[in-house]
């Protein structure tokens, strides 16, 4: 039996102290953590860094550092720093460093680096032995080379390996959700099965009971299941709460992919053991004859400003989009003769707030607000060239007509200067996955000894 403490659903979020301590109480054999993901876009990737501040990150892993110690048992966590890159891979053992010799500790750390060079990328492509996911963009030798950072998503065994050297603390780069949860139990005999299945439920810590603020969960593995029970007095999980998060972030509530296989739940059994826990059976594990990892890749994708103003005019207001249509086209029209551009070389993006920003042309709300915003989101391959489109762009958000013959409206800049610089921006240009002869062929482990006892 294998029991795998999972404080929040990443490092940063914040957990349940009080129930943190009741699930220490539990004797876990592991406390694993994921650190982030690519839900708050490409630029984290783009630019190997963290989206969480630096302070709330050391707080909490001071706090998981000290329920490490306490337990006496590993602490992992998964896509270090939001992307998982070697640079936020190295902020996070720079973090747990300060934390090391503020208290004392002497611990030994295992790294995990799933940074990727586009050049052995370029060998791997020319080989086949980069294979596009669906749906996935063209890619070329410079295309990879084009990215500014590329991972690959470490699966089970580069955890496995890692833990194997006996480290106090695992800091990986770019994991799957589920490898830092799965890895133990799978190590330690548990139903493979079981063992994905548990991970993808936990990955997210409470988010699979009734109090998912929380954070904290216990998943226990055997050789015939699992169990998962939130720490949190107030919060409790139900097959309900458990079988929906199959839901999340999966395409297909069935079948789960990851290296080396992919997890079958069709046959799943969900059952509540008790008012808190439910008991879950009959999940299969299907190996694949290939061993792949998923990689992710972004370059950057030029300059972007924004500009936003505000409307209360009712008519204009009621007519929004007839008005940012009507400005788009002057202004891109304007922007190629007075610049030299072709159509091509930038892009002007008007988007309503209030009104559709969400949904676009899908949305079947047909409401009409009091007041919305427009953003303006200027795209150029230079940061002047960028500043230049926008500062073309202003006069038509504060004054543009909807008819050429009515009075010359004004409208509410928020801001003065009314643009925002954002500097570069990025892509995601990768949806591929890379065939390895061996699990760590793409990864590098590197122990290091922290502190001082």
């Amino acid at each position: 039996m294998t029991r795998v403490l999972v404080p929040s659903g990443a490092l940063g979020l914040n957990y349940d102290i009080v129930a943190l301590e009741r699930g220490l109480a539990e004797k876990p054999d592991i406390i694993a953590i994921d650190g982030g993901s690519t839900d708050s876009g490409p630029a984290y990737l783009g630019r190997g860094m963290s989206k969480y501040a630096r302070a709330s990150t050391k707080t909490e892993w001071k706090g998981l550092m000290e329920a490490r110690a306490k337990a006496g048992v590993p602490l992992v966590i998964g896509t270090a720093g939001t992307c998982g890159t070697d640079q936020t891979v190295d902020w996070l053992l720079s973090i747990t460093k300060e934390i090391a010799e503020e208290t004392g500790a002497k611990l030994k750390v295992a790294t995990l680096r799933c940074s990727q060079d586009p050049e052995r990328l370029v060998e791997a492509l020319n080989q086949g032995r980069i294979r596009p996911l669906d749906p996935a963009p063209e890619i070329s030798p410079e295309i990879l080379r084009d990215c500014t950072n590329i991972v690959a998503l470490a699966g089970a065994e580069q955890i496995q390996a890692a833990l194997d050297t006996g480290a106090d603390i695992v800091i990986a780069g770019r994991t799957t959700d589920t490898a830092i949860i799965a890895a133990l139990p799978l190590r330690n005999g548990a139903n493979s099965g079981a063992a994905w299945h548990g991970a993808k439920i936990g990955e997210c810590g409470a988010l699979c009971a009734t109090n998912p603020q929380s954070g904290v969960l216990m998943v226990e593995f055997d050789d015939n299941g699992f169990t998962v029970a939130p720490m949190a007095e107030s919060s409790r999980s139900t097959p309900h709460t458990v079988s929906a998060h199959m839901l999340y972030e999966n395409s297909n509530p069935f079948i789960l992919f990851e290296p080396g296989g992919h997890l079958d739940v069709t046959e799943a059994k969900y059952q509540a053991k008790d008012d808190r826990s439910v008991r879950v059976t009959g999940s299969k594990w299907v190996p694949s004859d290939t061993y792949t990892v998923k990689l992710e890749g972004a370059r950057q994708a030029g300059y972007q400003y924004v500009i936003p103003t505000l409307i209360r005019d009712a008519r204009y207001v009621e007519n929004i989009s007839t008005w940012c249509d009507d400005i788009t086209t002057r202004c891109r029209e304007k922007v190629m003769q007075r610049l030299n551009l072709a159509a091509e070389d930038f892009s002007i993006e008007l988007r309503v707030i209030g009104r559709d920003a969400t949904l676009g042309a899908l949305e079947n709300r047909a409401e009409t607000a009091a007041e919305v915003g427009v953003m303006g989101i200027v795209t150029a391959q230079s940061d002047e060239l960028a500043s230049e489109i926008t500062k073309t762009l202003n006069p038509y958000l504060l004054h543009h007509p909807l008819t050429q013959e009515e009075e010359q409206p004004t409208f509410a800049f928020p801001f003065s200067p009314a643009e925002l610089r954002r500097g570069e921006c990025h892509e995601f240009c990768l949806n591929h996955v890379l065939v390895l002869d061996y699990p760590m062929e793409a990864f590098r482990l590197e122990v290091v000894e922290v502190g001082h006892g």
